[in-house]
């Protein structure tokens, strides 16, 4: 009797043993997915930020209407592009007969710019054989006086890694009064888009001209100038370098915003306008 009460008692604190073990391995199991799943909540939320960074800016609509890129989206693909391109594709998107550029770029040419600004001139090498049919783009622009009299519209001084002026957006004029909670603020173009380029290994190091975007094929007119390493994912075509002018940035970017955007940023306290934009060739 006595031995059969030993080996009940005995089964029973294997059974409790066996129990406490299975709820360790429940209680570990559980603690490692809940940690993977913090992982990828602060990866997908980085992933996000980073997106917001440039979004808006490709097209008139990319604010009212989020979607409105992908309709009528560059018809050919980056990727299929050898550089420098014998060939530029440039889409309409709709409203009026914008001025497209030539779809067939000097190819063998190299470009300089000059942005003349309000607070000073900024010198640009532009990368005509690593992004030919961006290059082109921003010479047209500039040779139809499109960037007269507009402003630079957003500054950010380190939000999120990233330190840049934002320009290129005709609807921000010199006379502008700009605000932050403007729904069309960032949103103007040109009247049609293009594809990406050079973006193969692409990193925005301080003193990197590259094109402000709504999402992949949709450059138009704005562009962003960076004046300190910023980290960003390969998304935005780099089209040039500064070689004079970067403590502009920098002074621009010391005084601060007038006024938060939700991306990232602000509208610039120090007005920035740009009086012309010069491409000289050779």
């Amino acid at each position: 009797m006595a031995g059969s009460k030993e080996r009940q008692r005995q089964r029973a604190r294997e059974r409790h043993e066996r129990q406490r073990e299975e709820h360790r391995q429940r209680r570990q199991q559980l603690r490692k997915r809940l940690s993977i799943g913090a992982v990828l909540v602060l990866v997908l939320g980085l992933a996000a930020g980073l997106a917001l960074a440039f979004v808006g800016g490709s097209t008139p609509a990319a604010k009212s209407k989020p979607k409105a890129t992908a309709s009528a989206p560059a018809t050919s693909s980056a990727s299929a592009v050898a550089e420098p391109a014998h060939h530029c594709t440039y889409t309409s998107t709709g409203g009026g007969k914008p001025s497209l550029p030539t779809v067939t770029p000097d190819y063998n040419a190299s470009y300089t710019a000059t942005i003349n600004t309000n607070v000073g001139k900024i010198g640009i090498s532009l990368l005509n054989s690593k992004a030919t049919c961006t290059v082109n783009s921003f010479a047209h622009l500039a040779a139809t006086n499109f960037f007269n009299n507009t402003q630079c519209w957003r500054v950010d001084n380190g939000t999120s890694g990233i330190y840049m002026l934002q320009c290129g957006d005709p609807t921000a004029t010199a006379k502008s009064k700009l605000s932050c909670s403007s729904s069309t603020l960032g949103a103007g173009g040109p009247g049609y888009q293009f594809a990406d380029e050079n973006l193969t290994g692409a990193t925005y190091p301080a003193g990197t001209v590259a094109m402000a975007n709504g999402g992949a094929n949709t450059n138009g007119s704005q562009f962003f100038l960076v004046f300190k390493n910023t980290t960003l994912p390969a998304s935005y075509t780099p089209f040039g370098k500064i070689t004079s002018g970067l403590d502009i940035l920098q002074n621009v970017a010391k005084a601060g915003t007038s006024c938060t955007i939700q991306a990232g940023g602000g509208v610039p306290k120090e007005k920035v306008i740009i009086n012309s934009v010069t491409v000289r060739k050779s």
